[in-house]
């Protein structure tokens, strides 16, 4: 609107400019031909249109006229809006010069209102009037309605609802601490039974497969228990609870090794396999990656490919949740130069005839 009205300005002064040579004579013949196309136009249009820069311009040319020389013109509107536009215009300038008044309590700070989100994320059980302790404990001068609206605006329940810990959250919190195991079964080409039992960690996701045999014998139960408290003492690991099925393969003997390596024993409720589901989606995905894709000669050749496998799923398989990283290999740093995205060279390394692939760039 700026840009117009000083566009018009110009060609009106401009328009005066022209006037100036012409004599009385020659400007009265030129309102008399233009009052009656004025009047040609009236007969034709019946409500003309005014933007808010034609409005500007005629209200800031005619409002020094009085009231009766206004009503002697011969204009499209009528006099009382020509000056109620002037009055509308000097209205927004001084609305345009005057800073209003803020009404009611000043805004948060932001910083207190991230804090107050921190605090009600870090701290599930806590309500508002706990949060609100905690902030004037340091320092912090808020009221308690203050901290009830920033939470009821991001959406955060009360307490009572945030409170309440469901299986999923309570793995998720106590996964450096968790292990789980289980036995799962294949068959051969022959259609011989065998039975592999593998350990995985919740925190790194990381699969230790430790054994496949076609009679789970007690005794060799025992034995996968003992091979696998070393590996871990080797590795270092800090887990210290382990999740198991009611399998007839878990003997007392088995919770005797582990318990004498301080490890506790988690059995899972009856027919409630979620209590173990991060094992059972490796089963899933070990069947439909390896078995399923795979002809299995005998217990050697399964051996084989589970070693396999279980290389290429700890040092190459993307996992979601560890943010597509795999368990024992961090993501590399993204490629940020252009010219390199432009040319990838990508080699493939197959694993198992094929069956797995592993991409690379190459050197």
């Amino acid at each position: 609107m700026l840009l117009r009205l000083a566009y018009l300005a110009a060609i009106n002064a401009f328009a005066f400019l022209r006037l100036l040579p012409m004599s009385d004579r020659d400007k009265d013949i030129e309102i008399l031909a233009l009052r009656h196309q004025l009047l040609i136009l009236q007969r034709q249009v019946g409500k003309p249109a005014f933007t808010d820069t034609d409005r500007a311009i005629l209200a800031g040319l005619l409002h020094h006229l009085p009231m009766g020389k206004l009503r002697q013109l011969l204009l499209l509107v009528r006099p009382e809006t020509v000056l109620r536009w002037h009055r509308n215009l000097l209205k927004r300038r001084h609305a345009a010069t005057c800073v209003p008044k803020r009404r009611g309590r000043p805004p948060t700070i932001r910083s207190i209102r991230a804090l107050v989100l921190r605090l009600a994320r870090e701290n599930p059980s806590w309500g508002y009037r706990r949060i609100h302790g905690e902030l004037a404990a340091l320092g912090i001068r808020v009221a308690a309605s203050t901290v009830w609206e920033i939470l009821k605006e991001h959406g955060i329940p009360p307490a009572p609802e945030r409170a309440t810990m469901t299986w999923a959250d309570f793995l998720r919190e106590q996964a450096g601490a968790l292990l789980a195991c289980d036995f799962f079964e294949t068959r051969t080409l022959t259609g011989a039974h065998l039975y592999v039992f593998a350990v995985i960690e919740h925190s790194t996701r990381r699969i230790r497969i430790l054994g496949a045999t076609a009679h789970p014998t007690a005794q060799w139960v025992v034995q996968l228990g003992r091979n696998l408290v070393m590996d871990l003492e080797d590795a270092g690991s800090k887990a210290s609870f382990l999740i198991r099925d009611r399998d007839s393969k878990f003997t007392a003997a088995f919770d005797a090794v582990l318990a004498d390596a301080r490890f506790g024993i988690v059995r899972s409720g009856v027919r409630i396999p979620r209590m173990n589901s991060i094992m059972e989606r490796w089963i899933q995905t070990c069947r439909r990656e390896l078995l399923d894709r795979t002809l299995i000669w005998n217990q050697s050749h399964l051996l084989h490919a589970l070693r396999e496998f279980e290389t290429f799923y700890n040092q190459h398989r993307p996992h979601r949740a560890l943010k597509q990283a795999a368990p024992l290999r961090p993501l590399p740093e993204p490629i940020s130069v252009p010219g390199h995205i432009r040319h990838l060279k990508v080699r493939r390394q197959d694993r198992l005839g094929g069956t797995l692939h592993e991409y690379q760039h190459v050197a």
